[in-house]
């Protein structure tokens, strides 16, 4: 995400994907673009919607509308569409905590209470955990959200299920029996070093796991955006539609 404001070659991109905008008897019924241009103001500020700037209209019909792009799940949409065609060559898989600001717990239980909220302490502290999956050149393809307890490789599977991925490059937390089943499954070689407790150690191609740096740079490349980078919204889906912008920016760009 190198701005807030979208080029007109990454709009017409999207475009089609995105609700409403059809021209009504007085105009343009809503300013997709200009809607956009507010979430990637939000996400690389981390302001509050009430400090969202004039020029992107009326704050609290922003703030409902990206509600409903949540409820509807149109991020997931265009991000499946931006995602259409990934380099299978590698899949790499690796998990980061994001720490949560105390104003993200409090959930109340009629929007889903702990359940919905994916938070949770761990030795980094109150937070949650963004477990994603990267194509061969380090843009992402799978993403889910957990507590900040949550070991990396509990949902490794659900990850690279239906991938076709001629190699899986992880680091020894995925070393599962499982994960390996599936992964050869599924016609790809895991490229995953033992863990120490290993009575048999098995072996594995140490110069494709040099490419396990790539997911490292896409999560820092992420939490460029502060309100990725800390966590402030109450519900789990609220805060991965503004991980799915930044995923979408990313393929985009």
């Amino acid at each position: 995400m190198e701005g807030e404001v979208l080029r007109d070659d990454q709009w017409a991109r999207i475009e089609p994907f995105v609700p409403g905008g059809r021209k009504g008897k007085r105009g343009p019924r809503s300013n997709g673009r200009l809607f956009i241009d507010a979430l990637l103001w939000m996400a690389r500020s981390g302001a509050r919607w009430k400090d969202l700037p004039e020029r992107f209209g009326p704050v609290e019909r922003a703030k409902k509308r990206y509600y409903r792009w949540v409820e509807k799940g149109v991020l997931d949409k265009i991000f499946a569409a931006v995602a259409a065609d990934p380099d299978l060559e590698w899949v790499m898989l690796d998990a980061t905590v994001i720490r949560a600001h105390a104003q993200a717990a409090g959930a109340r239980p009629k929007k889903g209470g702990p359940d919905a909220q994916a938070l949770g302490r761990s030795r980094g502290g109150f937070g949650t955990k963004i477990h994603a999956g990267v194509d061969a050149l380090g843009l992402p393809i799978r993403l889910m959200l957990g507590p900040g307890q949550q070991n990396d490789v509990a949902p490794a599977s659900d990850l690279i299920d239906g991938l076709a991925a001629q190699h899986l490059i992880a680091d020894k937390a995925y070393d599962s029996h499982p994960l390996y089943a599936k992964v050869i499954e599924q016609g790809g070689d895991p490229v995953v070093p033992p863990r120490r407790n290993r009575l048999r150690k098995h072996s594995y191609d140490k110069d494709i796991y040099k490419e396990r740096n790539r997911i490292e740079r896409f999560f820092s490349r992420i939490k460029h955006c502060r309100r990725i980078a800390t966590r402030y919204d109450k519900l789990a889906q609220t805060f991965m539609g503004f991980v799915k912008l930044a995923c979408i920016m990313l393929w985009l760009k």
